[in-house]
Formats: structure tokens, sequence, C-alpha cells
């Protein structure tokens, strides 16, 4: 008998084991939130300096426009300037009042939500913005770049996960070219 109930709860456990790899990504997905990716079409510089930003004390998201018909959630650009600013702080960025000022702008080209037909497909939703990074006192753009927030769970999809995504596709492209020593350690 207690060879049989080895085999049985072998088998369960090969039984269940098929919609693990699922339930496993998604609570990861849970846990990490949305992925926000940069694709740069016209780059500050030809190679990702570390340093390029390091007179900038303060950053800012400008005007996000909308390019895509009506269809963006009202809460969607509340939310993005929350979160920029959750951001911002997780990456010890300075805030300082008055110091050199980097504007972060955009229009809004695509934005998805999945139906309940993307649901079972696919839980990919996501919303690319064609952004500017631009100096506020010379007005000058530095660069430009497609930058995607993305949802990869069915845990975690919605406005408020998209707009983290972009929020953290635009704190990337900052923090990859803001020098590591000298930040603020909390604020």
């Amino acid at each position: 008998m207690t060879r049989w109930t080895v085999v049985v709860v072998m088998l369960a456990a090969v039984g269940t084991g098929a919609g693990c790899g699922r339930a496993l990504s998604e609570g990861i997905g849970e846990v990490r939130g949305a992925s926000g990716l940069v694709m740069p079409i016209n780059p500050a510089s030809t190679a990702a300096n570390p340093n390029e930003l390091a007179g900038y004390r303060r950053f800012v998201l400008g005007e996000i426009r909308e390019d895509i018909g009506g269809r963006l959630s009202g809460q969607f650009l509340p939310q993005l300037r929350q979160e920029f600013a959750v951001q911002l702080v997780e990456k010890h960025l300075p805030n300082e009042r008055g110091g050199k000022t980097l504007i972060v702008r955009g229009t809004i080209i695509h934005y998805e939500d999945t139906g309940t037909i993307g649901t079972v497909v696919s839980p990919l939703e996501e919303v690319i913005c064609r952004t500017e990074f631009v100096d506020q006192s010379s007005g000058k753009v530095l660069a430009v770049a497609n930058c995607i927030g993305r949802t990869n769970t069915t845990l975690n999809r919605g406005v408020n996960t998209k707009a983290e995504g972009l929020a953290k596709a635009f704190v990337a492209w900052i923090d990859k070219r803001y020098p590591k020593e000298g930040r603020p350690e909390s604020r």
C-alpha cells in the first residue's frame, strides 16, 4: 500500500506541475511589477556616458500628450506623475529646486489594454511614449527615445501598472546617464 501511495503522490505532482511555471512567473511578475524599456531613436551621445547628466540637479515630468484618439484612461497621467516621483526616489536621483533641470516630455503613440481574448492569448499590456529629454534652460533636446511601459502577467495588468512601467523607462534612461556617486541616499 505504501508503494502505491508514493506512485499516486508522484503522479499528482507531475500532473499539477505543468501549470506551476505560469503560476511561478505570475507570482514573480506581481512582486516585480511592470517593466520599463527604452528604445533610443536619437541618443544624447554615441555611447552611454554614465556621467552625461552629472550637472543636473532636478528631473521633471513635463507635458505628456496623447496621439491615440482619446483611448488613454483618465487615470493614467496622474498615476504616471506619481510613479515618476516614486522611481526618482528609488534610484536616489536629486530633486533640488532651482538646480539645473532636465524635462521629460512626450506623446503617447500606443496604449493597449487586454480584452478577454488578450488575457487568454497573452497577458501583455503596454503603453509607448515618444519621449524627449530636454534641457530646461536652453530648450535643447538631448535625446529622443520610445519609452515603453509593459505588463507581463495577468496579475499585474491595468492602468497603474502601465504607468509604473513607463515611469521606470523614463527614470532608467536618466539613471544610466547619471553618476552613481554623490546621489542623495534618502529623502
